[in-house]
Order: C-alpha cells, then sequence, then structure tokens
C-alpha cells in the first residue's frame, strides 16, 4: 500500500479564505481602512510567517492594548472557526484509499493548533495518520520527516507521492526524500529553478487524480 503524503493548509484544508475573513472582521473591529487587508496579508506571508511576528505588526499598526499572546490566540481561533473540510476533499481522500494508497498528513505548524485542526473538521476520519513538525522534532523540507512519517504508519517510504503547495517545503521536500510530488500551483507560476514538481494540478481532487493514473 503506497502512501500519499499530504500537506495541511491550502491543501487538505483552506488556509487563505478563513484567514482573510478573520482578518477583514477583525480590520472592521479595530476601525481600520478596508485596503488594510491587502497589508495584512502580505505580513502574513501565507501563513509562513511567524505568528508572532503577525501579531506585533498588528499592534504596533493599530496601538493595541491586546497582548500578542490573546492576539495570536484570537487570530488562530478565528481561523479556525472558519475553516471547514470541503467534502470533495472528503471524498479523493475516500477514493484514494478505496483505491490501495494510504493518505498521511505532513504538516509544518504547532502541535496542539494543527492537531485541533485535523480533528475539529473531522479530517482525522480520512486520513491514516499526521505528523507535526513541532512533535517530531524536524519540518519540511526535511527528507527525515517523510521517513518518519512512513515509521509512524508501520508502510515503506519507497513508491510514495508528496502532495502540497509549497515549493520549497513540499517539492523541495519531496526531491529531498527522492519522491515524486504533484504540486498545487493555485494559480502561481513555478520559478525555482533548483527541483521541479513531478506534476501540478489546481487543487487536490485532481492532484489525487494525477497520482491514481501515474
Amino acid at each position: 500500500m503506497p502512501l500519499l503524503l499530504l500537506d495541511l493548509d491550502n491543501t487538505l484544508l483552506d488556509r487563505a479564505g478563513p484567514f482573510r475573513a478573520w482578518g477583514e472582521r477583525f480590520l472592521a473591529d479595530v476601525g481600520a481602512q478596508g485596503a488594510d487587508i491587502d497589508w495584512l496579508l502580505s505580513m502574513d506571508a501565507d501563513g509562513l510567517a511567524d505568528r508572532w511576528d503577525v501579531a506585533d505588526a498588528i499592534r504596533d499598526r493599530y496601538g493595541l492594548l491586546i497582548s500578542s499572546l490573546d492576539l495570536v490566540e484570537e487570530l488562530y481561533e478565528g481561523v479556525l472557526a472558519n475553516t471547514r473540510l470541503d467534502p470533495l476533499v472528503a471524498c479523493a481522500l475516500r477514493i484514494a484509499d478505496n483505491a490501495g494508497w494510504m493518505p498521511v498528513v505532513i504538516s509544518n505548524g504547532i502541535l496542539r493548533q494543527e492537531d485541533a485542526k485535523i480533528r475539529r473538521t473531522g479530517l482525522d476520519r480520512y486520513v491514516a495518520d499526521w505528523v507535526i513538525s513541532e512533535e517530531a522534532g524536524i519540518g519540511k523540507p526535511d527528507a527525515r520527516i517523510f521517513a518518519l512519517a512512513a515509521q509512524r504508519v508501520r508502510m515503506p517510504l519507497h513508491g510514495a507521492w508528496v502532495v502540497g503547495d509549497g515549493p520549497e517545503a513540499d517539492v523541495g521536500g519531496a526531491a529531498a526524500a527522492g519522491l515524486p510530488s504533484v504540486w498545487l500551483h493555485r494559480g502561481r507560476a513555478w520559478t525555482d529553478s533548483r527541483f521541479a514538481p513531478t506534476r501540478t494540478a489546481d487543487g487536490l481532487i485532481a492532484a489525487v487524480a494525477t497520482v491514481l493514473a501515474a
């Protein structure tokens, strides 16, 4: 049974939409201009920026008295409250499982937050297991986290595919581990000359179809 190693944010679960929804509501609450959402999205860097740095930048820009700790928690809870598992994603995972593939999530993130996200959305019912970088002590693109995921479910890494939207973390990590990959382009062009995805797709459903057909 080959492994299907899957990224979490903006691969299995949409993060960009829920973050924007939280940001627009938060900015309205603090009396900021609507156009400031572009600044906030830039600071967030599609979820790659450190949460504490984002919180500090928000506090400084708007002169807020809320602590960075409370703001980080509000950001996390606000995004999670708007996060839903797309039924089509659940269907694609079920199809992969029925076709003999074992879906496993590999996410760079904080254990408490990522674990809660996986369980509260019901994603845990459609994957065999998950590995979170904070718990593992290593993160993508380190090839060891892919080997750890295989060890976690007691399956060989050979024959696995990696699916994700991160050029460095997912595709670069797959290349480091010697694995084929599907990059979810989300409207972006590939620009990294160090490595390249084996396939590209516009979403998880297309990515699963690509892996099954390979």
